[in-house]
């Protein structure tokens, strides 16, 4: 199969379920909207060893936000919804709230939400008795008077099931040409509203392989059948003669579709650059999730 030019390998990316979170930040400007958003997603790339995955779904404009103000949507996720409360609680109290002029909202509806957590409620008593309760724009929310001015957050955040794990290997030509198509991969990928790509940049550059044997401090260990350093060294290598340059890019969201949908854009940005001469996906044999996203069928090839 052809796509461009490109190979796209007969294969599937295999995805699992997860839980999801996720929560719009608005402030008095993009930026710092941004730096929130920022700061509360990070050491959010991987549940093999960070608490949360976690990243930014797409800029709001003030015209669709509660507070008519700038923000950032964010999603957070994590195998087990007594997990993502607490860090719900931790990342918006420690990240956000201490952000001047912040707010929070949920962005899952509560029809659409599986569980409701009171982080907001929660949250409030920092305000230490000088807190309030109130409505804006139909949404119950808090305001607890800061050095800052007023944080004001809603008093209660959604949830709901979600996927994780949908992924593309871009593999090229050289380093930079696979660079290149995973960074304007992951540019398409924003635009596509529920889906977050939660590797630092997007972009992954140790895909690695879970379930080390080897050793008890480390989870997972490098995919050495796509290290192009090693293709002449392993007697297994899955890389073309050309290909010098490989780079992954993992992809959760709010639903399967939404990560389809993410997966579809990121590939057609990524066969665009040129020297990128394959596009493929990494699977466990079903043995890791039960979703698995079939290249060919989401392209209609």
């Amino acid at each position: 199969m052809e796509l461009e030019g490109v190979e796209i390998e007969d294969t599937f990316a295999e995805a699992f379920p997860i839980k999801v979170a996720r929560v719009l930040i608005t402030a008095v400007n993009e930026k710092w909207a941004m730096e929130a958003a920022k700061e509360t997603t990070g050491f959010g790339t991987s549940v093999i060893m960070c608490p949360a995955e976690a990243g930014v779904d797409k800029i709001a404009s003030p015209e669709e936000t509660p507070d008519g103000r700038p923000g950032v949507y964010i999603l957070l996720c994590t195998f087990g919804y007594k997990a993502l409360e607490e860090q719900l609680l931790a990342r918006i109290g420690q990240c956000v709230l201490t952000c001047p002029t912040t707010a929070v909202f949920s962005a899952i509806k509560p029809e659409e939400s599986e569980k409701q957590f009171n982080t907001g409620f929660k949250l409030k008593f920092f305000g230490d008795g000088f807190e309030s309760e109130g409505e804006l724009d139909g949404r119950e929310v808090v305001r607890v008077p800061i050095m800052g001015g007023e944080f004001v957050m809603e008093k209660n955040l959604g949830a709901k099931a979600g996927v994780a794990g949908g992924n593309i290997f871009i593999l090229a030509k050289d380093q930079m040409s696979a660079l290149t198509a995973a960074e304007d991969a992951v540019s398409a990928i924003m635009e596509v509203e529920g889906t977050i790509t939660p590797f630092t940049g997007g972009i992954v550059a140790s895909g690695s392989k879970p379930g080390s044997q080897k050793y008890k401090f480390m989870h997972a260990t490098t995919n050495e059948k796509y290290c192009p350093m090693l293709k002449d060294k392993i007697e297994v290598s899955e890389l073309p003669p050309e290909v010098n340059g490989v780079f992954e890019i993992v992809i959760n969201g709010v639903s399967e579709e939404a990560v389809r949908e993410a997966m579809r854009a990121g590939i057609k940005a990524a066969v665009k650059v040129p020297d990128v001469v394959k596009i493929t996906a990494g699977n466990f044999g079903g043995k890791l999730g039960k979703y698995q996203l079939r290249l060919k069928d989401l392209l209609g090839l």
